[in-house]
């Protein structure tokens, strides 16, 4: 997996499918990615969820959310807005391209963690 933090690919579109509730984004290489909005939600790279010296945060309850808004930051990101106000992640391609290749490792740790600690996707 890429680090997280150099950019390698580009991406060349993005799209939200609101019926899905997700985004897909396609890299200059002809990868796709199919992101659903709680992934991108609960793996945020703002401080909130990726914590303040202390570790990282496990956000529970976000299986319906969506995104309002996807906003570019410059050349190298998007603002993602989702409709529980969570909007301080910028979503660098490097980092979207991170979640990407890794996905499916990803969201395992992810449930993983819900369940160590009792906690639940649903609201």
């Amino acid at each position: 997996m890429a680090s997280p933090h150099e950019t390698v690919h580009w991406p060349t579109e993005i799209r939200y499918k609101s019926a899905e509730k997700a985004l897909e984004v396609d890299f200059d290489d002809g990868e796709c990615f199919h992101f659903p909005a709680e992934l991108l939600r609960v793996e945020s790279p703002s401080a909130e969820v990726m914590g303040h010296g202390e570790g990282k945060t496990i956000i529970a309850g976000r299986r319906h959310v969506g995104i309002m808004e996807i906003e570019p930051v410059g050349n190298y990101a998007v603002r993602i807005r989702f409709d529980d106000m969570h909007d301080t992640g910028i979503y660098s391609w490097s980092y979207l391209r991170y979640l990407g290749d890794g996905q499916q490792e990803i969201w395992a740790t992810y449930l993983a963690a819900l369940e160590e600690k009792g906690l639940s996707r649903d609201p």
